[in-house]
């Protein structure tokens, strides 16, 4: 018995997720938290896709989201990764730096404290 066509044993490849790395995280959980506190957000909720990851922005719970900031690698060498995309599906703002794209939700911080 020859053991030379026998193959090592491969394992199935798990399915590819797309998830926010720890500094994107940071940069959006910030706006989160400045939000919250300026009395405009209340729930959040994260989803990790194959083709994208979204981070989901609720005033309250039971509601659809308000904003939907994504991640979506395959936009890379195009209009950029990040994206906000408001209630409607309207894209709000696009672009391949986070803090910038962020910027759009900003403007709404500073209209509510004011």
């Amino acid at each position: 018995m020859s053991f030379d066509k026998i193959e090592p044993f491969q394992q199935a490849a798990a399915p590819q997720q797309v998830a926010f790395h720890r500094t994107e995280l940071s940069v959006i959980l910030s706006l989160y938290g400045r939000m919250v506190a300026a009395g405009e957000w209340r729930d959040y909720g994260i989803s990790s896709l194959r083709d994208f990851a979204v981070f989901s922005v609720f005033r309250r719970t039971a509601e659809n989201p308000l904003y939907r900031i994504e991640k979506r690698p395959k936009l890379r060498g195009r209009q950029g990764q990040y994206a906000v995309v408001g209630m409607d599906g309207q894209v709000l703002k696009r672009g391949h730096d986070l803090k910038t794209v962020l910027r759009v939700l900003e403007r709404k911080l500073i209209r509510s404290v004011s």
